[in-house]
Protein backbone atom coordinates (compact mmCIF):
# COMPACT_ATOMS: atom_id res chain seq x y z
CA UNK A 1 0.00 0.00 0.00
CA UNK A 2 3.01 2.22 0.79
CA UNK A 3 4.23 1.37 -2.64
CA UNK A 4 1.28 2.54 -4.38
CA UNK A 5 1.03 5.77 -2.23
CA UNK A 6 4.14 6.95 -3.54
CA UNK A 7 4.33 5.97 -6.94
CA UNK A 8 1.29 8.40 -6.98
CA UNK A 9 3.29 11.16 -5.57
CA UNK A 10 5.90 11.19 -7.63
CA UNK A 11 6.64 13.94 -9.33
CA UNK A 12 8.16 15.11 -12.42
CA UNK A 13 11.78 15.33 -11.65
CA UNK A 14 11.24 11.99 -10.25
CA UNK A 15 9.75 10.65 -13.56
CA UNK A 16 12.81 11.97 -15.14
CA UNK A 17 14.99 10.27 -13.13
CA UNK A 18 13.51 6.66 -13.05
CA UNK A 19 13.67 6.81 -17.43
CA UNK A 20 17.38 8.34 -17.26
CA UNK A 21 18.21 5.78 -14.35
CA UNK A 22 17.16 2.94 -16.82
CA UNK A 23 18.15 4.04 -19.97
CA UNK A 24 14.51 4.80 -20.85
CA UNK A 25 15.18 8.34 -21.77
CA UNK A 26 16.04 7.63 -25.56
CA UNK A 27 12.53 6.09 -25.97
CA UNK A 28 10.89 8.76 -24.68
CA UNK A 29 12.70 11.42 -26.81
CA UNK A 30 12.00 9.10 -30.08
CA UNK A 31 8.18 9.06 -28.93
CA UNK A 32 8.74 12.88 -28.70
CA UNK A 33 9.97 12.85 -31.96
CA UNK A 34 7.19 10.78 -33.78
CA UNK A 35 4.53 12.43 -32.01
CA UNK A 36 5.68 15.94 -33.19
CA UNK A 37 6.33 15.11 -36.51
CA UNK A 38 2.93 13.14 -36.90
CA UNK A 39 1.39 16.36 -35.62
CA UNK A 40 3.67 18.45 -38.22
CA UNK A 41 2.14 16.22 -41.10
CA UNK A 42 -1.28 16.29 -39.84
CA UNK A 43 -0.91 19.92 -40.17
CA UNK A 44 0.97 20.12 -43.12
CA UNK A 45 -1.82 18.04 -45.22
CA UNK A 46 -4.78 20.05 -43.55
CA UNK A 47 -2.87 23.05 -44.87
CA UNK A 48 -2.15 21.66 -48.20
CA UNK A 49 -5.89 20.65 -48.36
CA UNK A 50 -7.40 23.54 -47.54
CA UNK A 51 -4.47 25.12 -50.53
CA UNK A 52 -6.21 23.38 -52.90
CA UNK A 53 -9.88 23.54 -52.68
CA UNK A 54 -8.75 27.60 -52.55
CA UNK A 55 -7.49 27.22 -55.89
CA UNK A 56 -9.85 25.06 -56.78
CA UNK A 57 -12.46 27.42 -56.02
CA UNK A 58 -10.13 30.22 -58.20
CA UNK A 59 -9.73 28.36 -61.04
CA UNK A 60 -13.69 27.57 -61.15
CA UNK A 61 -14.01 31.85 -60.33
CA UNK A 62 -12.02 32.35 -63.32
CA UNK A 63 -13.68 29.91 -65.82
CA UNK A 64 -16.79 31.47 -64.72
CA UNK A 65 -15.54 35.10 -65.55
CA UNK A 66 -14.23 33.56 -68.69
CA UNK A 67 -17.68 32.03 -70.09
CA UNK A 68 -19.30 35.42 -68.82
CA UNK A 69 -16.48 37.93 -71.00
CA UNK A 70 -16.30 35.41 -73.97
CA UNK A 71 -20.55 35.89 -73.97
CA UNK A 72 -20.36 39.54 -73.95
CA UNK A 73 -17.60 39.44 -76.52
CA UNK A 74 -19.55 37.63 -78.46
CA UNK A 75 -23.20 39.20 -78.43
CA UNK A 76 -24.78 36.10 -76.55
CA UNK A 77 -27.47 37.13 -73.40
Amino acid sequence: MQQRARAQACSMPDIIDMFSARGDLAHVALLLWALSSSALAGFALRELAAASRRFDDFVRELARFNERFNRDRIGGD
